[in-house]
């Protein structure tokens, strides 16, 4: 089967890129022949870009116009679909970098929308207000009067809601993440959703805990992970477990605020702050870690931290938002907190874990067990799979030219 996948971003510097790149390679492993078409634009600095076709994508305040209409990513497309001829197209991020006006190119080929945030129904992606709340209103004024945009970028936002709407029958169908997400969208008017879960690659199973009771934390530094509320757990988690260390990797527009709050508790010689590590070199860090953390305080579509970290073997405190309690056996494979912004019930969570080896250890195995068995590549590879071959044979069946091109493709 020929695959094009479609991702704004390029380069193995966030989840979405990373999924992508790994089920390029996963898909390529199993026989098929998969191509992916990203922008230019590299959050990171430095970053490889690791598409196979690329348009214009930026960083700069360009990106609110090249977000709604960007030339360059209709043009190419076109030549690559002219060119390439897949039999299935995947897009997962699009409306960060390429606009929604690619989608009428796709009005004829079996098309799914992988979608990693909620860009479909909130300029944002996240479905959440500026005071940290959840947001309950349509896109539309409400945008505007609470905060969300200025009356600049909503006007211009606008204008790709309006193409989004316009054109969005070019897919089949919607993936979402977890079951939550899925709820999400459809009460914002899209439909039809399936779900599937992100997939994690299978790793050693990590060496024994270390010496030193260790949190870890990966993600952004940012509100919406909830870091602030981590760092004063610690604080009185460490009134127990005086011998706590913390590790923090990742960085954002909140590291200054952070670091000052870790010194205001007193937390100079308990948190070491790595910054930003690729993956590989994230994970040496990690390795000895009994518990690592996921305060999020927004109903994220999903968490790969959370099942890379169960992969590893190890426990995981999280708050009860989002995929996580999909994800994340209360009591079984860690703790989930509700409500999350509670400090108290993340600092008694922290001690229960830092103080137990044996009990760290067990969540850890429980976590790999079910991390095998339901967050696999394979697992998602599978689902997949059986998306693309159930939308040709549904092409096939309505259009009989289609249909006679399989057959000869089949006995050959």
């Amino acid at each position: 089967m020929k695959i094009l996948l479609i991702n704004d971003v390029g380069t193995a510097t966030g989840g979405a890129e990373i999924q992508i790149l790994s089920l390029r390679q996963s898909l390529r492993d199993l026989g098929h022949e998969v191509r992916l078409f990203s922008s230019v634009a590299t959050p990171v600095k430095n970053s490889e870009l690791l598409a196979d076709y690329s348009c214009f994508g930026t960083d700069s305040l360009l990106q609110v116009l090249s977000q709604t209409i960007n030339p360059s990513a209709y043009f190419k497309l076109r030549q690559i679909l002219n060119e390439f001829k897949p039999d299935v197209v995947h897009v997962r991020m699009f409306m960060w970098q390429m606009s929604p006006a690619i989608l009428p190119l796709l009005k004829n080929i079996p098309c799914i929308y992988q979608t990693a945030v909620y860009k479909s129904i909130c300029p944002a992606g996240t479905k959440m207000l500026p005071d940290g709340s959840m947001c309950h209103h349509n896109p539309g004024m409400a945008c505007m009067s609470n905060g969300c945009l200025t009356p600049q970028t909503w006007v211009v936002w606008m204008v790709q809601l309006k193409l989004w709407s316009y054109w969005r029958d070019a897919f089949d169908v919607v993936v979402a993440l977890s079951e939550g997400m899925k709820t999400k969208l459809e009460a914002g008017g899209i439909q039809p959703v399936e779900v599937v879960y992100n997939g994690v690659p299978v790793k050693q199973e990590r060496s024994p805990l270390s010496e030193t009771p260790t949190v870890v934390y990966a993600g952004r530094l940012v509100p919406e992970k909830g870091v602030d509320i981590l760092l004063q757990a610690f604080a009185k988690a460490r009134i127990e477990v005086p011998q706590a260390k913390l590790i923090i990797a990742g960085d954002g527009a909140d590291k200054d605020k952070l670091q000052i709050l870790s010194r205001d508790l007193n937390l100079e010689d308990g948190v070491i702050w790595l910054g930003y590590l690729p993956q590989s070199e994230m994970e040496q860090h990690f390795t000895g870690a009994w518990v690592q953390v996921v305060p999020s305080q927004w109903a994220e579509p999903f968490g790969n931290v959370t099942t890379e970290a169960m992969m590893r073997g190890t426990a995981v405190i999280a708050s009860a938002v989002g995929a996580q309690p999909e994800i994340l056996l209360d009591r079984s494979t860690g703790f989930l907190i509700s409500p999350p912004d509670c400090v108290e019930f993340w600092a008694t969570n922290l001690v229960s874990l830092l103080s137990d080896r044996s009990l760290a250890t067990k969540m850890g195995g429980a976590g790999r067990d079910r991390a095998l068995k339901k967050f696999s590549e394979s697992a998602r590879n599978q689902k997949f799979v059986e998306i693309y071959t159930r939308l040709q044979k549904q092409y096939a069946t309505a259009n009989p030219t289609i249909n006679k091109s399989l057959e000869t493709t089949a006995n050959n």
